[in-house]
């Protein structure tokens, strides 16, 4: 294998289970979006990706597994999230309502409070958040999948 430039990671809420379980949806087809909240990319003064930029996907050990291309960028309001983004999350959501409540869960986290610096952080429909769409391009040594 040709030595690659290093590629900027991308990493799936925090390692442990749930990373585990996003991975290897990933992996397997059945995740092809994800959304994060803006205030994440304000706070660590980072642009958001454009489409085309591939990354490395991260698992919970650190290790690279695979090549992600970013297919599509939207920023929306929280209340503005439509059935296809929740489905394509590939986290078993039957309904926005239900992927709302997943995200708003985590969101409203000890981890990612203090990931943001705010311990009393909340979301609501006006919440600007990131919407990305990708695909896998590339699969990495160490990259099973695991389900």
């Amino acid at each position: 294998m040709e030595p690659r430039e290093p590629l900027k990671p991308f990493l799936l809420a925090f390692p442990g289970p749930l990373r585990d379980r996003l991975v290897a949806a990933v992996l397997s087809g059945e995740k092809v979006s994800t959304s994060g909240l803006l205030a994440e990319y304000e706070l660590e003064q980072e642009e958001l990706p454009p489409v085309g930029e591939r990354s490395a996907l991260i698992d919970s050990e650190g290790r690279e597994v695979a090549v992600i291309e970013v297919t599509d960028v939207r920023v929306l309001p929280l209340g503005e999230v439509d059935l296809h983004h929740a489905l394509d999350e590939g986290e078993g959501y039957a309904s926005v309502a239900e992927w709302r409540a997943g995200h708003e869960r985590f969101w409203h986290s000890e981890e990612m409070r203090e990931a943001l610096g705010d311990p009393a952080f909340t979301v609501d429909d006006g919440t600007m958040i990131v919407a990305e769409r990708f695909r896998v391009v590339e699969r990495l040594d160490g990259g099973g999948a695991s389900s």
